[in-house]
C-alpha cells in the first residue's frame, strides 16, 4: 500500500514541449526514449515489463555529454515518471530504476529540484523498506545522487534516515553483512552532511549523529568480507562526510577527547598504502607540549664524524626500545612492519622505502643515514654517493605481476593515494575550525623533530612530502603545514638553540628549535628533488610561511643562508608561479627581525652566486641573462662584496625587481594558471591599452567579434580565458562607453557565471565586477546618454545573477558582492521607483548583508563591506527609511568590533562615514549604536592575537577616527543625549586617539581617508562648525552638558594641532 500511495501522490507526468531553440542532435536520443517513457502508464503485464527494461537499458546507454541540449527539468520529470511505472513489488525493475537515476544524475551532473524530489525521495526510502536486501546497494546510490547538495531539502525525511533507528544508521553500522551497501549507506550520509552557499546547514543533533559514525567507521579495522578497494573508498566517503561538516556545516571541535580521537585517525589515514608504512595509533591523540625527558647517556661525538651528511646536534627525545611508549597522547613511533631507511638519493631525491618486515640497518651491514643536509647535501640537498630511487621500482616484486595483476595494483595504489589526500583535506578543514592555540597543542604528532644518530625520522607531514609517489598528496601535505605555520609567530617565539644544550633532558624552547631547523632541512631537500612545478610550488609557499613566522635571532646561523642560496635559481624557472613564489620567499628572508648580519651579507653576495648551483636537480629554466639586461646603469656583475660601503649602487635583488616590472613580459603567459595573480587588478596595463587603441577600427571588431564567439565553446580552459578577456576589454575607455559592447559583453559574462566549471565562474565574476566598474566610471562622467541608453531588463538580470553568485564559493563570491555594490551604486531613480525593482534591491542588500557576517574568507567581507559602502553612495536609495537600514548598519558595527581581521575593519569603518545626510543613519537610537560600536572599536584596536595585524592598526584607528568626526558634523540635537553616557566614559581616549589622528598621517590604505593636514585640519573645524550651530531646548541642562563637553574635545584637539585662532561657534559658548 506504501508503494501505491508515494506513486499515486504525484500527478501524470506529460511530455515537455520542445524548446524552441535549436538543439544538438545527440540530444535527440534522450527526447525521444523520454517521450516513449512518458507514453506509457502503470502496467503489471509481462510485456510492459519488458518494454520499460528496454527503455531503461536505452537510457543509460545512451551516449550523453555536456551540452547535448538536455535540461535539468526533463532529466527530473522522466525520473519522476519512471518511478511511477514501476510497483515496489518489482526487484529487478526497481534496481534498474535505481541505476538510471544515479546515472542520469551524475552524468548529466543534475540537482533534482525541489518540486521533484520530494517525490523521488519517498520512493527511494519505500524501496529500501520494501525490497530485497540485494537491491539495496543500487538503491542507495540512487538515494545518494539525489540528497547530492539537497541535504536542506530533505529535512522532513532526517528522521527517518538518521534517526536512532533511521535506515543509514542501520545499513551503515558495522554489523552490515554486505560491505557494499555499508560503503553506499555511508555515501549517503556524506552527501546529505554537504552544504551548498547561501543554504541552511544540517541541524546540529544530525551534524553529531552523522560526525561520531564516521568517526566510528574510522576507528574501526577492516572487515575480512570487504576487499582493499572497497574499504578505500569506504574510508574516503567518512573523510568526505567529516570535511563537509567542517566546512560547510561549520562545526565546531570543542571536546578535547572528540579532537584527539579525529587527529589520531586523521594521522593514521595520512599514510594509508604508503609503501614501507604501516603505522598505529592510539584511539585518542592529546595535547602535549611538554619537554621529553631522556635519562640515557649521550652517544660520542665521534659516532656523527664518519659521515658528512650526520646532524652535528645531539638532541634526544625518543626511545630506542621497540614497543611504542604513549605518554599523555604523544606517541613515539617505531613501525613493526617496515621502518624507513633515511637514505638521501639523487635524481628524484625520493628516499628508499624497505617493504615487508621490520628492517634494521645492522643486520646488513649497513649504517643507516639520516636524511640531513650538512656536507654536500647541505649545499644542494643530495648525496651524489647514492644511486637515483624512483616510486615505480619501489616494490622489489612488481616485474612478477601479470598484466591483469600489474593494472590491479595501480588501481589499489590510485585509491590509497585518494585515501591520503582526502585525510589532508580533512585535516586542513579540521585545523580551519579549531583555535591556534588548540591546534599548537599537538605540534610534535605531525612536525618533524631532529632524529636521533642511527634511528629512523619520526613519521610527520615531512615524511609524505619526502616520501609519497603521488605529487597531489605531496602538494597536499605542505598545504596543510603552511596553515599550521600561518600565524604561528607566537608560538615559534620560545624557540632558542643559540649555544650547545647538554643537560639530561630537553628543554622545550630547543624542541620547538630542533622542529624549525628539521623542518627547514626536510623542505630544502624536498624542493631540490621535486619534479612537479605545482608541488614545487607549494614547497616554496611552506619555506615562506616558515621564514615569516621564526625567531631567526634566537637560533644558529645558516638557516637563511641555506634557503637564499637554494632558492636563487628558482627565480629563473620557466613555471610563473615559481617565480612568483621564489620572489615571495626572498622577500620574506630580507624582512625577518631586522637587520640581521646575515641577510646583510646575502644582499652583498655577487648577483650570479648561486644561481647556477643546483647540479642534478636543476629546475627548468628561462635564459639565463633574462633579467641582468638593465635598461641602464652598470651591469649587475659588478655588485659584489668587494663593493666600497659609500657606493649608491642597489644590490642585485634590487636590480632584479627592478628589471621585472621595467622589462617585457617575454613569457608571462607561461605556468599553469598563468594570470591568475592579475584578479586583484582593475586597470588594463598600458602596454595593453595601447597595442588595441592602436589597431585599425575592422581589427578591433574582430577581436571582438571573436571573443563573443568564443564565449560559447565547449572547452572550459578557452571558455574561463575568454570570460576573463571580456573583463579587461570593457575597462579599454575607447569601448567601455560603447552600449552595444558593454551589453554583449555582460550577456556573454551572465552566461558563464552559469557555467558548471569553478573556474569558468570565478573568471566571469571577475569580469562582472570589472563590467560594473565600468558602470560607475560611465556615471560619472558629465554626459548622462550611457545611464539613460542601458537597458534596464539588463540590469535586472545582472543584479539576480550576482545574488545567485554570491551564494557560490569564495572564489565566485568575492567578486560577485563587488558587482552587487557597483549595481546597487548605478541605478537611477526611473530604476529604483518601478516596482520590478523593488523586490531584487531587498534581495540584493540582503545577500551583501549576509555576506559581511558570514564566515567566509576575509578577501569576501572585505567586498562585502566595500560593496555595502557602494549602496550607501546612491542617494536615490531610501537609506534610513528602508527597513533593511538597520540590518545593513548592524552588520557593518559588528564587524568594526569583533572581525579578527583589521583591514575588514577598516573598511567597514569607512562604508559607515559614507553617508552625507544625518537622516540617512535612521533613527536616534540607530545612530547612537552606529556612535558607541565606533569607540569601542577604537578601544580595541590594538585588541589581536595575530601580529600581523598590528601593522593596520594606525589605518584603523585613522579610519575609525575620521568616522567619529562624521558623524559629529551631521549630528542633531536629540543625538547628543544618547552620546553623553559613552563619552563620560571613554572621552579621554576618543580625545588621546583624534590628537594622534591630526597630529600624523594615515598608512597607506585604500579607504579614502584624508591624508594630508589641510584635510585634517578642515574635518574639524567643519565639525566645530556644526556643534556650535545646534541650538539646545531652554532649561535643558543636559543637552547643553553633551555639546560643552563635545566642544571641549574638538576644542583641545584643535588646539593640539597647532592651528591658529578659534572658530566663532566655540567662542560664544
Amino acid at each position: 500500500m506504501a508503494a501505491v500511495q508515494v506513486v499515486g501522490s504525484w500527478p501524470s507526468v506529460q511530455p515537455r514541449e520542445a524548446p524552441r531553440e535549436a538543439i544538438p542532435e545527440r540530444g535527440n536520443g534522450f527526447r525521444l526514449l523520454s517521450a516513449r517513457l512518458c507514453a506509457l502508464r502503470p502496467d503489471d503485464s509481462s510485456s510492459a515489463r519488458t518494454e520499460i527494461h528496454l527503455l531503461f537499458d536505452q537510457l543509460i546507454s545512451e551516449n550523453y555529454s555536456e551540452g547535448s541540449g538536455v535540461a535539468p527539468e526533463d532529466v527530473s520529470a522522466l525520473l519522476v515518471q519512471a518511478c511511477r511505472l514501476v510497483p515496489l513489488n518489482q526487484n529487478h525493475l526497481v534496481s534498474k530504476v535505481s541505476q538510471l537515476i544515479h546515472h542520469l544524475l551524475n552524468r548529466l551532473q543534475v540537482i533534482v529540484d525541489e518540486q521533484h524530489l520530494d517525490f523521488l525521495l519517498a520512493y527511494t526510502i519505500s524501496a529500501i523498506h520494501q525490497c530485497s536486501s540485494w537491491t539495496h546497494r543500487e538503491i542507495l546510490q540512487a538515494l545518494a545522487a539525489l540528497v547530492y547538495c539537497n541535504g536542506s531539502k530533505c529535512q522532513k525525511y532526517l528522521p527517518e534516515l538518521l534517526g536512532n533507528t533511521g535506515l543509514l544508521m542501520k545499513l551503515s553500522d558495522l554489523a552490515q553483512s554486505d560491505p557494499e551497501v555499508r560503503r553506499a549507506a555511508v555515501h549517503c550520509m556524506a552527501n546529505l552532511c554537504l552544504s551548498v552557499p547561501g543554504q541552511p546547514y544540517l541541524e546540529e543533533p544530525y551534524q553529531n549523529v552523522c560526525f561520531q559514525a564516521f568517526l566510528t567507521i574510522l576507528q574501526s579495522p577492516k572487515s575480512s568480507d570487504m576487499d582493499d578497494i572497497t574499504f578505500c573508498m569506504l574510508l574516503q566517503n567518512a573523510l568526505k562526510g567529516i570535511q563537509s561538516l567542517l566546512n560547510g556545516g561549520r562545526m565546531k571541535l570543542t571536546q578535547t577527547d572528540e579532537l584527539g580521537a579525529l587527529l589520531a585517525v586523521l594521522k593514521k589515514f595520512m599514510f594509508h598504502g604508503l609503501p614501507g608504512l604501516n603505522i598505529e595509533m592510539p584511539t585518542v591523540l592529546y595535547p602535549t607540549p611538554l619537554p621529553q625527558y631522556d635519562g640515557r647517556t649521550p652517544i660520542k661525538p665521534q659516532q656523527s664524524e664518519s659521515s658528512a651528511s650526520r646532524p652535528t646536534l645531539n638532541k634526544k627525545k625518543k626511545s630506542k626500545v621497540k614497543p611504542k611508549k604513549i605518554q599523555q597522547g604523544e606517541e613515539e613511533e617505531k613501525e613493526s612492519s617496515g621502518e624507513i631507511e633515511a637514505a638521501p638519493v639523487t635524481g628524484t631525491g625520493r628516499v628508499n622505502l624497505h617493504e615487508g618486515n621490520t628492517w634494521c640497518p645492522s643486520s646488513l651491514g649497513v649504517q643507516s643515514l639520516p636524511l640531513d643536509g650538512s656536507g654536500a647535501a647541505e649545499k644542494d640537498g643530495v648525496s651524489s654517493s647514492f644511486s637515483s630511487s624512483s616510486w615505480k621500482r619501489v616494490s622489489s616484486s612488481e616485474s612478477d605481476f601479470s598484466d591483469a595483476e600489474g593494472g590491479m595494483q595501480s588501481k589499489m595504489r590510485s585509491y590509497q593515494a585518494k585515501v591520503r589526500q582526502g585525510a589532508l583535506v580533512c585535516f586542513l578543514s579540521t585545523i580551519k575550525s579549531i583555535e591556534k592555540k588548540v591546534l599548537y597543542g599537538y605540534w610534535s604528532a605531525f612536525i618533524p623533530d631532529t632524529p636521533e644518530l642511527g634511528s629512523p625520522q619520526s613519521v610527520s607531514l615531512m615524511t609524505l612530502t619526502l616520501k609519497d609517489p603521488s605529487p597531489k598528496t605531496r602538494a597536499c601535505a605542505l598545504q596543510v603545514l603552511s596553515a599550521i605555520l600561518e600565524g604561528s609567530k607566537q608560538f615559534l617565539s620560545v624557540a632558542e638553540d643559540t649555544s650547545d644544550h647538554r643537560r639530561a633532558f630537553t628543554p622545550f624552547s630547543v624542541m620547538i628549535a630542533c622542529s624549525i631547523r628539521e623542518l627547514h632541512r626536510c623542505l630544502l631537500l624536498a624542493l631540490v628533488a621535486e619534479s612537479s612545478s605545482q608541488t614545487v610550488t607549494q614547497i616554496i609557499k611552506c619555506l615562506a610561511n616558515l621564514v615569516s613566522n621564526a625567531p631567526y635571532d634566537r637560533l644558529k646561523l645558516s638557516l637563511l643562508t641555506k634557503v637564499w642560496n637554494q632558492i636563487k635559481p628558482y627565480i629563473r624557472h620557466k613555471d610563473v608561479n615559481v617565480r612568483v613564489s621564489s620572489l615571495t620567499l626572498l622577500g620574506a628572508i630580507v624582512s625577518t627581525h631586522a637587520p640581521l648580519p646575515e641577510v646583510q651579507l646575502l644582499l652583498q653576495q655577487p648577483c650570479s652566486s648561486g644561481l647556477g648551483n643546483s647540479n642534478s636537480a636543476t629546475p627548468h629554466l628561462s635564459p639565463p641573462d633574462w633579467w641582468k639586461k638593465a635598461p641602464a646603469g652598470p651591469s649587475l656583475e659588478e655588485t659584489s662584496v668587494s663593493s666600497p660601503k659609500g657606493s649608491s649602487e642597489p644590490c642585485w635583488l634590487i636590480r632584479l625587481c627592478i628589471s621585472i616590472v621595467v622589462l617585457p613580459k617575454e613569457d608571462s603567459c607561461s605556468g599553469s594558471d598563468a594570470g591568475s595573480a592579475a584578479g586583484s587588478t582593475y586597470e588594463p596595463s598600458p602596454m595593453r591599452l595601447e597595442a588595441f587603441s592602436n589597431l585599425p577600427n575592422d581589427r578591433q571588431m574582430l577581436c571582438i567579434t571573436v571573443l563573443l564567439g568564443l564565449n560559447d565553446s565547449k572547452n572550459r580552459l578557452v571558455k574561463a580565458a575568454t570570460s576573463r578577456a571580456l573583463g579587461v576589454y570593457v575597462l579599454f575607455p575607447c569601448l567601455r562607453q560603447d552600449v552595444i559592447f558593454v551589453a554583449d559583453a555582460a550577456n556573454a559574462i551572465l552566461m558563464s557565471l552559469e557555467d558548471k566549471s569553478l573556474n569558468v565562474r570565478a573568471k566571469a565574476a571577475w569580469s562582472l565586477g570589472n563590467l560594473t566598474d565600468t558602470l560607475i566610471v560611465n556615471m560619472e562622467t558629465p554626459d548622462p546618454s550611457f545611464q539613460e541608453e542601458f537597458s534596464g531588463l539588463l540590469l535586472l538580470k545582472m543584479l539576480r545573477s550576482a545574488i545567485e553568485a554570491s551564494k557560490d564559493k569564495d572564489k565566485v563570491k568575492s567578486n560577485a558582492v563587488r558587482a552587487l555594490g557597483n549595481l546597487l551604486h548605478f541605478l537611477q531613480p526611473s530604476h529604483i521607483e518601478k516596482p520590478t525593482f523593488a523586490e531584487i534591491i531587498e534581495e540584493s542588500i540582503q545577500a551583501l548583508i549576509s555576506t559581511v557576517l558570514t564566515e567566509a574568507a576575509m578577501k569576501v567581507r572585505w567586498n562585502a563591506c566595500y560593496a555595502m559602502g557602494n549602496v550607501f553612495k546612491n542617494p536615490a536609495l531610501p537609506l534610513g527609511t528602508a527597513p533593511w537600514t538597520s540590518q545593513a548598519y548592524n552588520a557593518l558595527t559588528s564587524v568594526v568590533t569583533s572581525c579578527k581581521n583589521f583591514k575588514v575593519r577598516i573598511r567597514s569603518a569607512a562604508a559607515l562615514s559614507v553617508p552625507g545626510k544625518r537622516e540617512q543613519y535612521g533613527s536616534v537610537d540607530q545612530y547612537a549604536r552606529i556612535w558607541n560600536a565606533l569607540v569601542t572599536a577604537l578601544q580595541k584596536s590594538e585588541d589581536t592575537i595575530d601580529f600581523l595585524e598590528f601593522k593596520y592598526c594606525v589605518s584603523l584607528r585613522t579610519q575609525i577616527c575620521q568616522a567619529l568626526i562624521h558623524l559629529l558634523s551631521l549630528a542633531s540635537a536629540s543625538d547628543l543625549p544618547c552620546m553623553k553616557e559613552t563619552l563620560e566614559l571613554s572621552g579621554n581616549m576618543v580625545q588621546s586617539y583624534i590628537l594622534q589622528f591630526l597630529k600624523s598621517g594615515a598608512e597607506g590604505d585604500d579607504t579614502g581617508a584624508p591624508h594630508s593636514p589641510q584635510e585634517r585640519d578642515q574635518m574639524v573645524r567643519m565639525a566645530l562648525k556644526h556643534m556650535g550651530s545646534i541650538q539646545a531646548p531652554t532649561g535643558d541642562t543636559a543637552r547643553r552638558a553633551i555639546m560643552g563637553f563635545l566642544e571641549e574635545i574638538l576644542a583641545v584637539c584643535f588646539d593640539s594641532s597647532g592651528s591658529q585662532g578659534a572658530l566663532p561657534g566655540l567662542t560664544n559658548q
